[in-house]
């Protein structure tokens, strides 16, 4: 069965007592990827080979990119995207401190210093202005973070980058499906990163994806995906392969496998179902959340569509006696899962003892982290479910109004 339709009154029933339970994430996977996995185990290719290739092909046709490379997640993609461009030992590449760590410790493994920005109030994407005052004579990459699945400013970030010659690698990890004027993400920047782990919007498991128009960067990634190899496994132990082969990098062992990649083209096909899934159970929480007023909803800009991987709302703590994480355990004990993205990487101790940053430097994001609170969206949630969240969101915030 297709779970993400006629489930619109699906509850969580708890535990230990709890009548009603709703937690963070549960993936959307049914009949049809389970069939789809079975199929690949018994085709007696299991790692990268048809499958892959066949998940690779109709993602860029889904985008319109010209070509997309499969490997084993999205903190891979980055790191090779980051390789491929050549950032070496002394290169700064600017990106926005309100991410998850990979962002940032792919910078640090391809050899570069990663420099933190500061993000829009609104968004809390990274915020061009801040972009624009920290480039240096070092620096040779912007990586914009699409924060919760709303798009970076495209535009000006691209401006930067021509004014400054350098390269855009976008961070869609939370962008799949999402657009930005009409164009859809992962078609813009030079080259953009997707996540497919368990709790992204397209889920395989484990694995992400590369896309980029440039023919001769496309090869490299192929090839330094896996081993700096001139043949994958497919083209010397199929039937059509050569044994042959040249090592003509020292690359890595990034590939996406035949399994995950089953599970991605099944996904992949029900997407536009799911967004769509997606966008009604955000549509409520508005509905259910719009008149309280310790609660900052999403703000989305006019010229994107939102791929609604987060529901983060923003508690005006101001007007409330607890702080955030009370309001978050509060919830935990009504049966809500609910998560923070993101600890602002200049908050971490390795980046903040590593760079000497402080929280004044970051006015937006360090606010921001004080108050963020993700709440569960997945497309087995019922309608019911929201209801529950909202109703339980609200009952805790009355009972700590000032």
């Amino acid at each position: 069965m297709s779970s993400a339709a006629g489930q619109h009154s699906r509850v969580f029933h708890g535990t230990a007592g709890q009548a009603h339970e709703v937690p963070f994430y549960v993936p959307d996977v049914g009949e049809e990827e389970i069939a789809a996995v079975v199929e690949t185990l018994r085709s007696g290719w299991i790692t990268i080979g048809p499958r892959t290739q066949e998940f690779e092909q109709r993602f860029a046709a889904f985008l319109g990119a010209r070509h997309a490379v499969a490997v084993s997640s999205c903190t891979a993609a980055l790191h090779l995207a980051l390789d491929c461009i050549g950032i070496q030992p002394g290169d700064e590449v600017i990106t926005s401190t309100l991410t998850f760590t990979a962002t940032g410790a792919t910078i640090l493994h391809a050899g570069g210093k990663p420099v933190l920005v500061d993000v829009s109030p609104d968004t809390l994407n990274l915020d061009p202005a801040d972009v624009a005052r920290k480039v240096s004579s070092r620096t040779r990459a912007i990586v914009p973070v699409h924060y919760a699945g709303h798009p970076a400013p495209m535009d000006e970030l691209l401006e930067i980058a021509r004014k400054h010659n350098l390269l855009v690698v976008e961070d869609a990890a939370h962008a799949l499906p999402a657009s930005y004027k009409g164009r859809r993400i992962g078609t813009i920047g030079h080259l953009t990163a997707f996540s497919f782990y368990a709790t992204k919007n397209l889920c395989t498991g484990e694995g992400g994806m590369l896309t980029t128009e440039r023919d001769e960067w496309a090869d490299v990634l192929r090839t330094r995906r896996l081993h700096g190899m001139s043949r994958d496994a497919w083209r010397r132990y199929s039937n059509e392969g050569q044994w042959r082969y040249d090592v003509l990098y020292p690359g890595f062992k990034y590939n996406m496998t035949d399994l995950n990649a089953a599970l991605g083209v099944v996904q992949l096909r029900r997407l536009p179902q799911l967004h769509e899934r997606r966008c009604q159970l955000v549509q409520r929480y508005y509905e259910l959340l719009a008149d309280v007023e310790e609660i900052q909803l999403p703000q989305v800009r006019r010229e994107v569509e939102h791929a609604w991987h987060l529901f983060v709302v923003r508690l005006r703590t101001e007007m409330l006696r607890v702080h955030r994480d009370r309001v978050m355990e509060e919830l935990r004990q009504a049966g809500v899962g609910t998560q923070v993205h993101f600890i602002p990487l200049h908050m971490h101790s390795f980046y903040r003892d590593r760079f000497g940053l402080e929280p004044s430097e970051f006015p937006v994001a360090s606010d921001a982290a004080e108050r963020i609170v993700s709440l569960p969206l997945f497309t087995r949630m019922g309608d019911a479910d929201v209801e529950y969240v909202c109703e339980q969101l609200r009952r805790i915030v009355r009972a700590y109004r000032r």
